[in-house]
């Protein structure tokens, strides 16, 4: 355990609390549980530590998500694990061109893409509302892996923050499916891609497993808690945290690009 007060332990446990909320109805629970623990830990502390026990952290509410939609949603389990395999893929492909690329330049680009997302959203009051017609195509499975996976997990890769949000706005356009459905199989395919970085990070020693631990309880009792609201109150309602959420990354984002 890192030399940190109790009362900033406490806090890195509700923001993991907080996060997997956030992270089960609609993705982007990093953007709080991130900040927080690079603030949190020691000023010592590599940067590295931060990711490595978010990772450890994260995959376990999205764990907890999962399990709990897939008992209640309509998910398609096998072709979930498709799309995160090939996400999978795509993050390692992007962590290796990060290594030698200025993520700099494209979060103007992002920014733009956002806010694109957002203006779409608000003027289809009926996007991601209507159930799925029927079970996805060849053609529209091969779609989702290309860009929910591959494309996304490129992404999550090379910058890495919203890619929950993009796998849920991505899954809903290319596979018809409603956002609660939709939620339901990113929290599959994030499963996989943070199992990955997870694997990477241990593997680098650069996991502080007993805060790990301590804030994973609080994190699955959120992403968990979180899926169970998705589940009750239904489409509209994740609509509406879905457009906070992608405010709150252009913002994020914008604040990095020219205030920080």
């Amino acid at each position: 355990m890192p030399d940190i007060s109790l009362t900033m332990i406490v806090l890195l446990c509700l923001a993991a609390l907080a996060a997997g909320w956030i992270d089960a109805v609609v993705g982007g629970g990093g953007l709080l549980l991130l900040p927080v623990l690079l603030l949190g830990l020691p000023s010592h502390t590599p940067a590295a530590h931060a990711l490595g026990t978010n990772k450890a952290v994260a995959i376990v509410g999205t764990t907890g998500a999962a399990v709990t939609y897939a008992r209640k949603a309509p998910v398609d389990v096998r072709t979930a694990v498709r799309i995160g395999l090939a996400a999978l893929a795509g993050s390692s492909a992007g962590a290796f061109f990060a290594a030698g690329m200025s993520t700099e330049v494209l979060k103007p680009v992002i920014m733009v893409v956002l806010l694109g997302v957002a203006a779409f959203v608000i003027l289809r009051p009926a996007f991601g509302t209507a159930p799925a017609t029927g079970p996805a195509t060849r053609r529209q499975i091969l779609a989702a892996i290309g860009l929910a996976g591959l494309g996304i997990g490129f992404y999550d890769g090379l910058i890495g923050p919203g890619t929950g949000t993009f796998l849920v706005l991505a899954l809903t356009a290319v596979l018809h499916l409603d956002l609660v459905t939709a939620s339901a199989t990113a929290k599959i395919v994030n499963c996989c891609t943070n199992a990955g970085a997870l694997v990477t990070f241990a593997w680098q020693g650069a996991v502080l497993w007993q805060l790990a631990a301590l804030m994973a309880v609080f994190n699955l009792a959120g992403g968990t808690l979180g899926a169970r609201t998705a589940l009750k109150k239904g489409s509209g309602f994740v609509r509406i945290v879905l457009l906070t959420v992608v405010f709150a990354l252009v913002g994020n984002l914008a604040y990095e690009q020219w205030i920080a």
